[in-house]
């Protein structure tokens, strides 16, 4: 599969302003807040208008704030579930394909990369159904292969969602590049990859909350593969600043 001419998955042309310097210590403040409501039962939609507006935050660094944030609940969990980057034991693997790419894509074409508060990367890019390679797509899929090879994983597949057009064409891709990179992984298109993911007894490559809430062990595959080409742009909340106080 060819990237699409000189496409990227690079920043949105407001990203400059609205995650410049200035805005982190107030970003930052506004995932702590938002995190410690959570905790406390506030429901997702209302704590994040409520939070927004004490900062009066635009959508889209609402957006960044609610992917970044969770409950402590939340943290432990998925702390005590997230495997070390060590060796996998031959144990199987199952990736969310979309969200793994994408990330790495963004990443690769200096886009905003946000490290949650549960250490996962997210990205603030959106397919809206339609998944278009990117000059950066087979760079993507090489950094992730050369994160797992070393390893030692077991049988690894990727999944892909059905609807998305071009999942198909994708997923011929992944399998055409495994043998050349050492690991004959397989790639399915499937209806609901979230469901099988969820419910799977494999070790999971995801950033989304709801897998990673239900999942036995997760792999934080995305960070280990960009360990090999840091991200240009990468907002960082997993360690919010010691000295904000909480309303």
């Amino acid at each position: 599969m060819r990237p699409a001419d000189t496409r990227h998955r690079g920043p949105h042309p407001a990203d400059v302003e609205l995650f410049a310097p200035r805005w982190l210590p107030e970003l930052r403040r506004a995932v702590a807040e938002m995190s410690w409501l959570l905790t406390r039962g506030y429901p997702p939609g209302g704590t994040l208008k409520l939070v927004g507006d004490r900062y009066a935050l635009t959508e889209r660094q609402r957006w960044a704030v609610g992917r970044a944030a969770c409950t402590d609940e939340q943290y432990t969990g998925r702390t005590a579930k997230q495997l070390p980057a060590a060796g996998l034991g031959g144990r199987p693997v199952a990736i969310d394909g979309f969200n793994l790419l994408i990330i790495l894509e963004t990443a690769l074409s200096g886009g905003v990369v946000l490290r949650g508060r549960d250490t996962a990367l997210r990205d603030l890019s959106s397919i809206h159904g339609t998944y278009r390679a990117v000059q950066e797509t087979d760079r993507a899929i090489r950094l992730a292969a050369a994160a797992l090879l070393p390893l030692n994983p077991g049988p690894i597949r990727w999944l892909l969602d059905q609807p998305v057009s071009n999942s198909g064409r994708l997923a011929a891709r992944l399998r055409d590049l495994g043998p050349e990179l050492g690991l004959p992984w397989t790639a399915e298109v499937v209806m609901n990859p979230d469901h099988v993911l969820a419910s799977t007894t494999d070790i999971v490559v995801t950033s989304d909350s709801v897998v990673l809430d239900r999942a036995g062990s997760w792999l934080n595959l995305a960070a280990l593969a960009l360990e090999a080409a840091p991200p240009r742009w990468l907002l960082d909340f997993a360690q919010p600043d010691t000295d904000i106080p909480l309303a």
